[in-house]
């Protein structure tokens, strides 16, 4: 019996070159596009996306200029992109204008990095859970979430690591006892030896930082890093 594919979600700063980026990281083998939408203190992320976000926003990517990015993206790859945002975006756009007009987009869900999942349940979005969630809270978040799980591997901001965090595997184990929808690692995966081992515990992994770092290189090294990630996870 073949083993279940995993699941690669790359995340990308949202701006003018994004859409093409997005593509050839799907030409690279990612299944999910994350596009980041600049946020002027993003507490989840560290140096690399918030660089990142800094330079977004002086070639100025608002919520406007990233929804139309999305769309851009959205008619260049065949899957739908997901955009990765923060409530007071939303707020300040309006919470069912932002859906809508994401979903109008292409958006296939929606991620709201620092919005509990107790919080507006009538907002359709992939939830977060992470090693200091309590077990009500993961199976809050599993209830909730629309699709997958994102599991942060790390307490503390996106970035680099040496290696996998340790507690990861607890996570995945308190995961899977709270709901059968898929589990896909993010935070600190940057190499093929993380993803490998992110891999074999839960169903996919998101790559973040690293691809935001190897983006700047244009589409064409993205691309080649992203099937470095793919082979490592299809091997």
């Amino acid at each position: 019996m073949s083993k279940a594919r995993k699941v690669l979600v790359v995340y990308l700063m949202a701006g003018p070159e994004t859409p093409e980026l997005a593509q050839a990281a799907v030409e690279g083998g990612a299944d999910i596009v994350e596009l980041g939408f600049p946020f002027s203190d993003p507490l989840a992320d560290g140096p690399v996306i918030r660089r990142a976000a800094e330079r977004a926003l002086a070639q100025g990517m608002r919520t406007k200029p990233c929804l139309e990015c999305l769309a851009r993206a959205n008619d260049l790859v065949d899957v739908p992109p997901v955009p990765m945002t923060y409530a007071s975006l939303l707020e300040a756009y309006g919470w069912e204008r932002f859906s809508a007009d994401a979903a109008a987009a292409g958006a296939a869900s929606m991620i709201v990095a620092d919005l509990p999942a107790g919080e507006r349940p009538d907002l359709r979005r992939i939830q977060l859970v992470a090693p200091t969630s309590t077990d009500a809270r993961i199976r809050l978040a599993a209830e909730r979430t629309d699709g997958w799980l994102y599991l942060v591997t790390v307490t503390g901001t996106t970035g680099k690591r040496s290696e996998v965090s340790p507690a990861l595997a607890g996570l995945v184990s308190r995961a899977r006892a709270a709901t059968d929808r898929p589990l896909y690692a993010g935070f600190g995966i940057s190499t093929t030896d993380h993803a490998r081992a992110a891999a074999e515990l839960a169903d996919g992994i998101v790559v973040g930082s690293r691809a935001v770092e190897v983006a700047e290189e244009g589409p064409a090294a993205l691309c080649s890093y992203v099937a470095s990630l793919r082979a490592a996870l299809d091997g």
